[in-house]
């Protein structure tokens, strides 16, 4: 797994490639946290390039959301494939997270 951040405007867009699984949830999460500990309480996760997703990744996911939200931000997902977004949506996250179809549609959600 990859992780690269971006910051556009006053959102941070957390661009993933590969799979988020145990060895990698970890480092996932921390660099969530990690932009929000710098203040960036916006958070947009590019999963276009996310070909899986298990439980500790999405527990990684709720991490963010819970952080962000704690600190008057949100967190949002973008570009979800379809077998990750069959996950989500198994487990119950699709009513828990706000998921646009790209990148640009998620950060565009913030100024609303």
């Amino acid at each position: 797994m990859d992780v690269k951040t971006e910051l556009r405007g006053d959102v941070v867009v957390v661009s993933i490639t590969g799979s988020i699984d145990a060895n990698t949830a970890p480092a996932l999460a921390a660099a969530f946290s990690g932009e929000i500990g710098q203040g960036h309480n916006r958070l947009v996760a590019d999963f276009a390039a996310v070909g899986y997703t298990s439980s500790a990744g999405l527990r990684a996911l709720l991490g963010a959301l819970k952080e962000a939200r704690q600190q008057g931000g949100d967190f949002r997902l973008a570009g979800v494939r379809p077998a990750v977004f069959r996950v989500l949506e198994l487990s119950g996250f699709t009513s828990i997270l706000k998921y646009f179809p790209d990148v640009d549609g998620a950060v565009a959600s913030f100024a609303v």
